[in-house]
């Protein structure tokens, strides 16, 4: 395996992409496929309402991370803040990927408290992509990309 040039992170808000829903899923970087009682089991043990962002929350959140990756040295190659996910592609060979993701939902979390939103926000986990050369890290900007607000970042 070569040097990781960079690495593509999602993570969800709480309680909108359940283990078991109908559009797959990702446990321990597979994807799976839908499972209702799955679903249903999780929505039970929900402890509060799920969270989709509207657009100036989403604006809110973007800016945090990349305000933090910028405060901490890490290069945020492409973003894009969806009303239920993140993906953001990094460049690779900074930080530990779990304290960055941990940072940037932190971050992002105050940003939204200090404008009123109480709400827990993020499910635990995430997902990553990793990319060991030019075209898997290209093709990963472009995917972000293509999902809407994200920086138009050519590599």
């Amino acid at each position: 395996m070569g040097k990781t040039l960079g690495y593509m992170v999602t993570f969800t808000t709480y309680g909108t992409w359940l283990q078991g829903d109908k559009r797959g899923f990702v446990k321990n970087g597979k994807i799976l496929e839908a499972s209702e009682g799955l679903e249903q089991a999780n929505k039970k043990m929900q402890s509060s309402e799920e969270v989709t962002l509207k657009k100036e929350q989403r604006e809110i959140v973007r800016d945090a991370i990349l305000q933090e990756a910028a405060r901490i040295g890490e290069n945020v190659l492409a973003i894009a803040v969806r009303s239920n996910h993140i993906h953001a592609v990094i460049e690779g060979g900074g930080k530990p990927i779990d304290m960055l993701v941990n940072r940037f939902k932190t971050a992002a979390y105050y940003a939204l408290r200090n404008n009123g939103f109480e709400q827990k926000i993020w499910t635990r986990g995430y997902d990553k992509r990793f990319c060991f050369n030019e075209k898997d890290l290209k093709a990963k900007i472009a995917y972000v990309n293509r999902h809407g607000n994200g920086l138009k970042i050519m590599w």
